[in-house]
């Protein structure tokens, strides 16, 4: 069997290291790799050849990087998908960082936009992301904290060895407690004795084979057989295991357990869960009340972080997809790009903004400067043809000197603080022969995408009327729908919002005519084309590609169009949408990442020009720079289109029209201040449904966001 192993070095690696705790980080020369190593080879190789493998094999995600945290601040760790985000999280919670202190405890928080996986999965968990799902409700909110989880397991088995029977059980307990604290101290020693040299290294040395021996023993006693163990032997161990357990037991009152538990029910009442639910495993809900289990979690997260920020000097550092989660909650950005961490002081919005102005800065000089340099390269051409043509070897020297000063001059203008570049102050050393070019910022995000205009319809008229629909799933029970009223026009933009579960994806069901409604008339324009996609196409793509490995993007296509489009018609489809070359035709399904899934879904929905888009939660999946790709595109399609989403910047800018300093969309965006003169006056409206209702949201996307932050507030203690 094959895993991946986590390969991080840095600069401190031998002489900068630390034993005791410290409150900031800061690890220079930082290098993080990963490398795919097989089991046999890690049993079977020696250390030196295991070593030689792994850098052979390592494919690097950060080269000589600078880490820096400081004390008490909340970072947001951005970047694209695939760039190491989450590989920097894991090498950082399993001490694999040479230079930050082992004994310093990181709180790391890692949310994905994902439903397949915990919304805060922590990389040195002893309970990985199946194991977490498969928790009641109630604990699956609470399990975001590993130290506090930590203690609560060790108290349980403490706790239930004093409730068996067999006497033996409080010392086989005890034992499996110290076990684990064991294997933790040689994980320690072995990473100190690789770093350490010298005359530290041999004390390391000696340590290592001191930690070894002491797992030797501890794993001895822990299989020791109930003949072999002296009485005295098993009332000492007995009294140990109580005192561990009153202990432990002081620890987890000291974390008060009970005041988080309180808040974490508070916000589940207020999200529908009735007590009995509580206690019911996450893995067996229902998709709609799995989204509102997971937001009641971002939700709690986001209000208490940022009572945390205000109250205590707790350094976090998460990774998130969610824009408005990093702009409320962070202070600084750090961002992961090009194999490097920059720091940007403020939320995201913030760095975006000092971004675009950077850009422009550099650009504008880039500009001037080339301009300069072709009058220069004119000049030195005119002086050689007539220094030649004349033999005047002043126009050859005038030239040979303004060639040397565009070789060797003409670069950045600015010092390192800003000033004007002087050369015999920012140009000094033997290697330094020229100054730096000018290198303009190049965005994050990305191809953009294009969507293909919906084709004409050949007379006027409403897409889809709905008139009193009513729809139950049992015919004695409540409504989820009752009475919705609605009406879609060409170039319509709507946007639904509301908590999973309360009928959403039931009335996109209606809308698309997969379900009948149970009582109400629903109706459709004869030439409707309709595109829709659903909540669950990447999962449904995935598994198509596990049951035909083979089956790639274009073949997919050919499939789903029936011969309607020939292979260049199908590539000129999927290319707009960022996807071409060797991903469509070579890349199995099933290799695709999720942002290249959600493209593809998105071709099998547009490729016959819909007029009506149906998207259902299109936003999972993906990093926010492709979120600002999609919604571009989807603001100059001339269609209607229909929005399920919690993603409130994809409900403000493509229903809403919204573009500010808030939202990161390209220079293409369609919003209400640009709209083309034949869409002008299009409309746009948000509903939350509740209650079976579509209720009008005339402040849009805010006023929903404000009514469940007062309903949060009020759920969540008073700092202080």
């Amino acid at each position: 069997m094959t895993n991946q192993s986590i390969i991080a070095t840095c600069k401190q690696t031998r002489f900068h290291l630390h034993d005791k705790a410290s409150k900031e980080v800061d690890v220079k020369g930082l290098t993080i790799a990963v490398s795919s190593i097989s089991n046999e080879d890690n049993v079977t190789k020696s250390k030196s050849k295991g070593k030689s493998k792994a850098k052979a094999d390592a494919r690097e995600l950060i080269t000589d990087a600078h880490l820096r945290l400081k004390e008490g601040v909340c970072y947001g760790l951005i970047g694209r998908n695939g760039t190491g985000k989450s590989t920097l999280l894991r090498a950082m919670a399993d001490k694999l960082v040479p230079g930050i202190p082992h004994a310093t405890r990181i709180a790391i928080l890692q949310q994905t936009d994902t439903a397949t996986q915990s919304s805060l999965d922590t990389p040195d968990s002893d309970t990985d992301a199946s194991d977490r799902k498969g928790k009641p409700v109630l604990e699956y909110v609470l399990s975001s904290d590993d130290h506090k989880n930590e203690v609560a397991q060790k108290m349980d088995l403490l706790s239930r060895s004093f409730e068996s029977d067999d006497p033996l059980q409080p010392v086989r307990a005890i034992r499996a407690v110290r076990h684990r604290d064991t294997e933790k101290d040689l994980f320690l020693a072995q990473k100190m004795a690789h770093l350490k040299s010298g005359a530290r290294g041999l004390q390391a040395r000696k340590e290592l084979k001191s930690a070894e021996s002491k797992l030797e023993n501890s794993l001895e006693l822990l299989n020791q057989t109930k003949e072999t163990i002296d009485a005295e032997i098993i009332q000492e161990d007995t009294k140990a295991a109580m005192e561990a357990l009153q202990d432990l037991q002081s620890q987890f009152e000291a974390m008060r357990v009970t005041d988080t538990e309180q808040q974490a029910r508070q916000i589940l009442a207020g999200l529908g869960f009735q007590e009995a639910m509580l206690n019911k495993p996450f893995l067996k809900l229902s998709g709609g009340w799995r989204m509102r289990c997971m937001l009641a979690r971002v939700i709690w997260l986001e209000k208490y972080l940022q009572q945390l920020r205000e109250s205590s000097q707790t350094t976090i550092l998460m990774v998130s997809h969610d824009r408005d989660f990093v702009n409320a909650v962070c202070e600084e950005v750090i961002i992961l790009r090009e194999q490097k961490l920059a720091y940007s002081k403020g939320n995201l919005s913030a760095y975006e903004k000092d971004f675009e102005e950077q850009k422009l800065y550099w650009g504008r000089m880039k500009e001037a400067q080339e301009r300069q340099i072709a009058h220069m390269e004119a000049t030195v051409r005119d002086n050689i043809k007539i220094g030649k043509k004349t033999n005047d070897d002043n126009k050859l020297r005038m030239a040979k000197s303004r060639q040397k000063k565009i070789d060797d001059r003409m670069g950045v203008q600015v010092s390192a603080t800003g000033g004007r570049f002087k050369l015999n102050r920012d140009l000094v050393g033997y290697h330094l022969t020229a100054r730096a070019e000018i290198e303009v910022p190049t965005d994050e995000r990305g191809a953009t995408m294009a969507l293909p205009d919906a084709t004409e319809l050949r007379f006027p008229g409403p897409l889809v009327s709905l008139e009193g629909v009513v729809y139950r799933y049992d015919l004695r029970g409540s409504p989820v729908l009752n009475g919705v009223e609605l009406v879609l026009h060409m170039g319509d933009r709507v946007g639904l919002m509301g908590l999973n579960g309360c009928g959403k994806s039931t009335l996109v069901r209606l809308l698309a005519g997969n379900t009948l409604p149970t009582q109400g008339k629903i109706s459709t324009h004869s030439r409707m084309k309709l595109g829709y996609y659903a909540q669950h196409s990447i999962e449904e793509l995935q598994e198509r590609g596990w049951l035909d490995p083979g089956l790639t993007a274009l073949g997919l296509l050919s499939e789903d169009v029936n011969g309607s489009l020939n292979e260049g018609e199908l590539r000129g489809l999927l290319a707009p949408l960022g996807l071409q070359g060797r991903v469509v035709s070579d890349v199995p399904i099933h290799r695709l990442s999720g942002g290249q899934l959600v493209r593809l879904s998105l071709a099998r929905v547009v490729w016959n020009s819909p007029h009506l888009l149906i998207l259902d939660e299109v936003t999972t999946h993906l990093d926010f720079y492709t979120v600002t790709a999609i919604s571009s595109a989807l603001s100059r399609f001339n269609g209607a289109i229909l929005v399920v989403s919690h993603d409130r910047f994809l409900i403000r800018s493509v229903v809403e029209g919204k573009r500010d300093s808030e939202q990161g969309v390209d220079e293409e965006f369609e919003g209400v201040d640009n709209e083309p003169t034949e869409v002008s006056g299009r409309r746009r409206v948000v509903y939350v449904l509740k209650a079976g209702k579509l209720n009008v949201q005339e402040n849009g996307a805010e006023q929903f966001e404000q009514s469940l932050a007062r309903k949060v507030g009020k759920m969540l203690p008073v700092a202080g």
